[in-house]
């Protein structure tokens, strides 16, 4: 089937930072404009984020602070980039969550509106979701050649995760490591957030930061050690969430042990 365009579609893509809209920067951006004729136009920048890029996200993409050096920092490319989007729609795999609202904060950030409200957005990590479900049911169908007739049972579901799980470590002995830490380090278990309200984070050492006000980042520790007045305040006055609270006394009774 075709693609009808009334006009072009910018397909587009961010490499930056890291993933925290409004803090992170980018560093890349890629556009092609997918015009009604089929013909395609390529463009893209590298920019420079005025802050040095972290290993962890050199190791992704693998722009350096060299590669940077000399390339035009955002408020120097902002215009151009709405140049290249201007007149088109939208489109990008997982740009409705990531690429889209982080180009907005962005520019928005070097004062320039980025008005998307009146454009449709194509994101086609969505309709890859759509077409092609990514549940337990098709997990177990994939791996293991089996239907999952026992589904939302839960015995039968965790059943069907456990044999999921031991088909992947089989399909892949050359990329998986039959061990949990990496597992979990692979699922990002030390991207969640400690507490359930998402008032807390975990540093690159699986230490509880807070994620929020003017010690965002900084570990409990720290915190405490440099402005107990504040920690204390936090922990008696700022109307947290009891769950936060809890892991909060737990991780500081730890620390004092």
């Amino acid at each position: 089937m075709p693609l009808e365009l009334q006009r072009p579609l910018a397909f587009f893509d961010l490499e930056t930072t890291g993933t925290r809209i409004g803090r992170d920067r980018i560093i890349q951006i890629g556009v092609v404009r997918l015009l009604p004729g089929g013909e395609r136009e390529r463009w893209q920048t590298l920019v420079n984020p005025g802050m040095p890029i972290p290993p962890e996200a050199t190791a992704v993409h693998g722009i350096t602070d060299a590669d940077v050096a000399d390339a035009p920092t955002l408020d120097e490319v902002a215009r151009e980039i709405l140049d290249q989007l201007a007149g088109c729609d939208l489109a990008g795999f997982n740009c409705m969550r990531f690429d889209v609202p982080f180009l907005a904060e962005e520019l928005d950030r070097v004062g320039v509106s980025w008005n998307t409200t009146a454009l449709r957005i194509v994101d086609v990590q969505r309709i890859y979701h759509q077409m092609e479900p990514r549940d337990l049911s098709a997990a177990l169908r994939f791996y293991c050649g089996r239907e999952h007739t026992g589904a939302h049972d839960a015995l039968a579901d965790v059943e069907a995760t456990a044999d999921v799980l031991l088909a992947q470590l089989e399909r892949y002995p050359e990329r998986l490591q039959g061990d949990v830490g990496f597992l979990g380090e692979l699922s990002g278990d030390r991207m969640r957030n400690p507490d359930p309200a998402g008032k807390l984070r975990f540093d690159d050492h699986g230490n509880i930061c807070l994620g929020f006000g003017k010690y965002a980042g900084w570990t409990l520790e720290n915190i405490g050690r440099n402005d107990p007045g504040y920690l204390q305040w936090l922990m008696t006055k700022a109307e947290l969430p009891g769950s936060t609270l809890s892991v909060m006394r737990n991780a500081l009774a730890d620390m004092n042990a």
